[in-house]
């Protein structure tokens, strides 16, 4: 079982399934498997090596929400932590839900505003880490309110700070250990705009990614540009849902 505060899946509402299922199956290679009508017709996303990776779903229609992925960190006491997460100063934006004998969700936002989900598994523990192309490597929030969100996950969640050098960044925990960070991005977020978590996707060339991606009506919202973990990209697909890919120094 993933250790409290560890990602352990994502997913995507999206207004046009069918054109962002082509979308991410020509870029990634990735499959939608549906899950039927009891499950709201919820798609399983595999990678081209069959690995489970995360879901995605229609958008309702009058759903005001720009479309974004989630990432949801792991819990084995769903109900203690949005008490913790309350205490700490976080909203409980959806209650614990359970979704079949796969486990328990919820959806919770920092005191920064970054929304994210919970996930207490059950038979379901959630994505295959695999650190292979198609594969999310890495995730992170962006916060405008660092000092906050870095207390609110320690105290919510477990996490153990583990600070960079030279800037305002922690992982969740030391070393290898470490699974996601957080990043004061006061100075980044264009007023008004809230915080929030983004998901890296392993390639194994990030500029042959981008230029595919832009072939497929995708955009580059920043780089390429070389980083000390690897040659990374900000990018978004037709519908404005941005991410990240990123090929490791090694590649």
């Amino acid at each position: 079982m993933a250790a409290n505060g560890t990602p352990t899946w994502v997913d995507v509402s999206l207004p046009d399934v069918d054109a962002s299922k082509d979308f991410y199956s020509s870029l990634f290679g990735w499959t939608f498997e549906d899950q039927g009508e009891d499950y709201g017709h919820y798609y399983m996303v595999q990678t081209a090596d069959g690995h489970v990776l995360g879901g995605a779903m229609a958008a309702a229609p009058d759903d005001p929400t720009p479309p974004a992925w989630t990432v949801y960190l792991a819990t084995d006491d769903l109900t203690g932590t949005l008490e913790r997460a309350k205490e700490a100063g976080g909203t409980v934006l959806l209650d614990a839900m359970p979704t079949g004998e796969l486990g328990t969700m919820a959806v919770v936002a920092a005191p920064s505003g970054a929304v994210f989900g919970l996930w207490e598994a059950r038979t379901f523990e959630g994505f295959d880490a695999v650190d292979a192309s198609g594969h999310p490597v890495w995730f992170e929030t962006m916060s405008g309110d660092y000092d906050a969100d870095l207390k609110f996950y320690t105290r919510t969640l477990g996490w153990e700070p583990a600070a960079m050098d030279g800037v305002r960044y922690s992982t969740n925990r030391a070393g290898d250990a470490a699974t996601a960070g957080i990043c004061d991005a006061d100075e980044f977020l264009p007023p008004g705009t809230p915080s929030y978590w983004r998901v890296y996707f392993r390639v194994d060339n990030t500029d042959d990614a981008v230029a595919r991606l832009l072939e497929l009506g995708g955009r580059v919202l920043d780089g390429p540009q070389d980083s000390p973990f690897g040659r990374l990209a900000t990018v978004a697909d037709p519908n404005g849902v941005s991410f990240q890919v990123i090929m490791p120094p090694e590649a």
